[in-house]
């Protein structure tokens, strides 16, 4: 398996955009993704990617191109984007192709997210009790997790409280004003202990990355970053999962840190090496349980990291520098993506007003989606 580099990054901004679909939020990254690769759309040998209201990826060739390349359709939950990524990486390194699209969409509903108990194989006494509404499951297990290793409200909060200011610095975010720790507390409670500002909300957008063989990015003169290994992992038994209508008595493994692990291991390197991080922050607990799942602390420790600042743009490790979904929203199809298009950013040196100093080389994300599924991507510069 030879090295697969991204040479090409583009991102629709997320949020609300009225009068455009998501495909066609889709297509603005891939257009403006090929611009900066400095490529026509009939270049790319293949394409993988997924919506999940908005549309078979696979139409998006109307506008740009019936070409007829292989174009997959991904559906992998909340985990689309670093499936898609996966694939895409997996066909170039493979010598099959020596340039690939990943991209992704979509244009939800306003509310929260209600899926149907019956298509993740669920009783339908389970959706009767409320739990398909994902707000109420994110909040029973962040309860869970603070009584056990001692994190308080405040230090929830302080994750929103961040999430927020890196979102004011950042273009393609959806929430661009920074709110203060004191709203953030006081704010209407949606679901014990988490209020409103501490929740992601269902949104739009797209993003699209182009991915290069090593020999192809040297014959363009592209700016590449290398991706130094890819995992995805699905639940293992006796985990705590999103869409599981009971928790096992034996406390089993997690699918991140099943993914994180592998992903480490085949880069060759350790948390400690990272530079900067994008971790799934569904909701303010969701980050928290996260840093400890991927290895970058212990559990509880994460109290003392968010007070001491730790997780900014300027501390020892930056999590979630564009606002992360608190700031961006999640439009599930391109979410994940975000997160890759964001250290592409961090590594190349363009994040602007929230660039991390220092000149980061290697960048990580971490996605994670139903029913218990995690996706990991590390790049290095």
């Amino acid at each position: 398996m030879s090295d697969v580099y991204i040479i090409g990054a583009g991102i629709h901004p997320f949020g609300r955009t009225a009068g455009r679909s998501g495909r066609e939020q889709g297509v603005f990254a891939v257009r403006q993704a090929l611009a900066d690769a400095g490529l026509e759309w009939s270049d790319i040998g293949c394409a993988y990617g997924g919506s999940a209201s908005s549309g078979a990826a696979d139409i998006m060739v109307n506008e740009l191109g019936l070409t007829s390349l292989p174009f997959v359709n991904v559906a992998n939950g909340c985990a689309t984007g670093g499936s898609s990524l996966a694939s895409a990486k997996y066909a170039v390194a493979s010598g099959a192709f020596d340039l690939a699209l990943a991209t992704g969409f979509d244009k939800h509903d306003r509310g929260a997210f209600n899926a149907d108990p019956a298509s993740y194989g669920l009783p339908a006494w389970y959706g009767q009790t409320g739990m398909m509404l994902t707000t109420q499951f994110f909040a029973l297990k962040i309860q869970r997790y603070m009584q056990k290793y001692g994190i308080s409200r405040k230090t929830l909060g302080l994750v929103a409280e961040k999430a927020f200011r890196n979102g004011a610095k950042t273009d393609h975010a959806w929430r661009r004003t920074e709110v203060d720790l004191d709203t953030i507390l006081n704010a209407p409670m949606i679901n014990d202990p988490l209020t409103k500002f501490m929740f992601c909300s269902p949104a739009e957008g797209g993003v699209a990355l182009i991915l290069a063989s090593e020999r192809k990015m040297r014959e363009l003169g592209a700016d590449g970053v290398k991706i130094a290994n890819i995992s995805v992992r699905s639940r293992p038994p006796h985990s705590f999962e999103v869409f599981q209508a009971g928790i096992s008595v034996t406390e089993g493994g997690k699918p991140t840190e099943l993914a994180s692990k592998a992903a480490f291991e085949g880069a060759g390197i350790g948390p400690e090496d990272v530079d900067v991080a994008q971790l799934q922050d569904t909701e303010s607990g969701a980050e928290i349980m996260h840093m400890a799942e991927n290895g970058f602390c212990a559990d509880g420790d994460q109290e003392q990291w968010l007070a001491e600042g730790r997780t900014e743009i300027g501390g020892r490790l930056p999590v979630n520098t564009d606002g992360g979904c608190l700031a961006c929203g999640e439009p599930i199809g391109a979410s994940g993506l975000r997160q890759v298009y964001e250290n592409v950013q961090q590594l190349r040196g363009r994040g602007g007003a929230r660039q991390v100093p220092g000149n980061p080389k290697i960048g990580y994300s971490h996605v994670y989606g139903a029913p218990g599924l995690s996706a990991v991507a590390i790049l290095e510069r």
